[in-house]
């Protein structure tokens, strides 16, 4: 006789049978889910309301961020951003009517003329989308169909620090957390051997702005959220290396006894910080056999080597951090910024300019190129850019042979891949002297919101209540352009 089991006309009336086996379905999910999502049950809650950490809002289409950030500001003017006109008015004075008043700094505020300077180089356009590129970035050109061009990202910081602090941290006052470190705290990390939120610095030949680890600070976060900056050479990370004489199994006594005494003072105290500092002794163990490993790029084949060009065997080189923050994305490294400094031409634009384009454009298109052949892509959003703009007249005297441009807030070109973004795009218009925005404006708090949504997340959802008052990356701003994305 067929036993068919079947539930109870009364949900109330659950027999035993029944109990045990839907009881099986419900434990079979909850492994099932371990296994996807590793720590599902060693996630915290958000303090303000209550929901869990770790898990998207909804589906995402991004799993990763890569961003590329060229600090010091790269002209969009020798870049993306072709602009013709300025060919035909060369040592023209700028109209007022196009400037208007706006905020200059103090290093050409004092000049009585600004005098128009095209372009130092030729641009052309390139693939099914015609993207227009310049001459400095060939490697990038060749891979327009696969990257959104954003014409129209402006900002109201106009000098440096503020404005890569901005950037990064959605705030141009010290002290709130980065974007890193947001990510990985409303989503977690997916390598317990690794950091969620990487950092790698490169430095080119141009004027260098400096960096600072309040960049990667985790703020007012758990610290265990902050990024970890990788250095070049033998020792990745300071002090990781355990000293001679001292065992793998004298560390892991040492680290036992360490975190009994510090969940003791936890117990007494409560305060969270300590259970960030035990888990940060944790990974900082367990990364001193998974750095190595990451960073080691002997067995990458010679065609990779050849795509990313002969620097990528040097340390520390921009090539050689986007061949790691490829091996880093694939480990499960939620977030990679990579810094590389030299974009800041006041003077010898064409010059300085023409050596700092070397430096990025075939690492960088090889990033792109490598992440798809592996079909990485599609959930790794790249991100390329730097802090803002520049002006479209030269700063101090006149001369076309040697000139720089002074820093450019109102308008400026990034460009973006992969992560759900919409390939071959450019969006945005400036008008023809570059100046001003005419189409599609993007402030950064509408960039922060929108790598957000990709990731899954609700910029104005995901906050952290700090000094009575509900934090977020957006502050109270920031809008998703869902035009950006696929």
């Amino acid at each position: 006789m067929e036993n068919k089991q079947q539930a109870p006309d009364n949900p109330l009336k659950v027999n035993r049978r029944h109990f045990f086996s839907q009881l099986s379905v419900g434990i079979g999910s909850l492994a099932l889910g371990s296994l996807l999502i590793p720590d599902l049950f060693d996630r915290g809650k958000d303090p303000v309301r209550g929901n869990p950490i770790g898990i998207p809002h909804f589906a995402p289409r991004a799993k990763r961020i890569i961003y590329l950030f060229q600090a010091g500001a790269p002209s969009q003017l020798e870049s993306f951003d072709y602009k013709p006109s300025l060919l035909t008015r060369m040592g023209e004075d700028l109209p007022d009517s196009i400037r208007k008043g706006q905020r200059l700094t103090g290093m050409t505020s004092g000049q009585e003329s600004f005098p128009l300077m095209p372009p130092a180089i030729g641009f052309k356009q390139y693939g099914q989308s015609g993207a227009w590129v310049s001459d400095y970035f060939p490697h990038i050109a060749r891979i327009v169909d696969d990257i959104c061009i954003v014409k129209s990202m402006h900002t109201e910081a106009i000098n440096h620090d503020p404005a890569i602090t901005f950037f990064q941290t959605g705030s141009q006052v010290s002290g709130r957390p980065s974007m890193g470190s947001w990510l990985s705290y409303g989503l977690g990390n997916e390598n317990k051997n690794l950091p969620s939120f990487v950092v790698l610095t490169s430095r080119g030949e141009g004027n260098s702005q400096g960096l600072y680890s309040k960049l990667w600070s985790s703020g007012f976060l758990d610290s265990k959220h902050q990024g970890v900056l990788l250095r070049a050479g033998k020792n990745p990370v300071l002090y990781l290396n355990d000293p001679d004489g001292v065992s793998r199994s004298d560390k892991r006594h040492l680290l036992d006894q360490v975190s009994s005494l510090n969940k003791l003072h936890l117990a007494e105290t409560g305060d969270d910080e300590i259970e960030s500092r035990i888990a940060q002794y944790e990974m900082a163990y367990r990364m001193q056999m998974s750095v190595p490993d990451v960073m080691d790029i002997s067995r990458e084949p010679e065609a990779i080597i050849k795509l990313y060009g002969e620097d990528c065997q040097v340390p520390g080189t921009y090539a050689a951090n986007a061949l790691q923050a490829r091996r880093l994305a694939e480990n499960g490294v939620r977030f990679i910024q990579l810094y590389h400094q030299g974009w800041d031409q006041h003077g010898n634009l064409p010059n300085e300019m023409s050596a700092q384009a070397r430096d990025v454009d075939q690492a960088s298109a090889a990033l792109i190129i490598d992440l798809k052949q592996r079909g990485m892509l599609d959930d790794t959003l790249v991100i390329w850019g730097g802090e803002f703009g520049r002006t479209n007249y030269c700063q101090g005297k006149f001369d076309p042979a040697n000139y720089g441009r002074d820093h450019h807030p109102r308008a400026f070109s990034i460009w973006m891949a992969g992560g759900g973004v919409k390939p071959g795009l450019s969006y945005g218009l400036t008008d023809e002297f570059g100046y001003n925005i005419l189409e599609n404006p993007v402030h950064i708090n509408d960039f922060h919101a929108t790598l957000m949504y990709a990731m899954g997340l609700d910029h104005e959802r995901l906050t952290y209540k700090y000094q009575g008052r509900r934090f977020r990356l957006t502050d109270v701003a920031g809008n998703v352009i869902k035009e950006l994305l696929a």
